[in-house]
């Protein structure tokens, strides 16, 4: 019986997530676009490549196990994408906007490392190293991108909100 609803919790950990990475498709244009930095722009346009990739993945996923993506709202993943458009429309000057939306990224990507982590493992203990598998390498992609958001901000981006302040 807990081998089943091991399962079950997989498969509504999976929808919440799926429900993240569609709402994260939908808000990265958006930020890319109020990034003045093209290098900040560029790494929002890179990921949303990388994200609707991911969703596929999920989309896989689903198949193997014989599963609904839909049924579930990532809650945490709506707040995050709130408080970034609270944050475009918030009036700061384009380079602290910048250092917001790095840093309303690396919350949303620490989130997926947490859920992309936990998901694994659990596929691990039912046995399904063929979805463990595949969520080990978004696990990775959404390490990269967290350490590409730190890049930015330590290469330069923070100094120059600094400097313009």
């Amino acid at each position: 019986m807990s081998e089943q609803a091991l399962k079950e919790l997989l498969i509504e950990e999976l929808q919440d997530t799926y429900s993240a990475e569609t709402q994260i498709v939908e808000a990265l244009p958006k930020m890319a676009n109020a990034a003045s930095s093209s290098e900040l722009k560029q790494a929002f346009q890179s990921h949303l490549a990388e994200t609707e990739g991911q969703v596929k993945r999920l989309e896989q996923i689903f198949q193997i196990l014989k599963a609904d993506p839909g049924g579930n709202t990532c809650e945490a993943t709506q707040g995050s994408i709130e408080e970034a458009e609270e944050l475009i429309g918030g009036g700061h000057p384009p380079e602290v906007l910048d250092v917001a939306l790095i840093m309303a990224a690396q919350k949303v990507e620490h989130y997926e490392i947490a859920s992309y982590g936990s998901l694994r493992t659990l596929a691990e203990t039912c046995g399904m190293t063929d979805v463990a598998r595949l969520l080990e390498q978004t696990l990775e992609e959404e390490k990269a991108t967290d350490q590409k958001l730190n890049q930015l901000a330590e290469g330069g981006v923070n100094a120059r909100a600094f400097k313009a302040a």
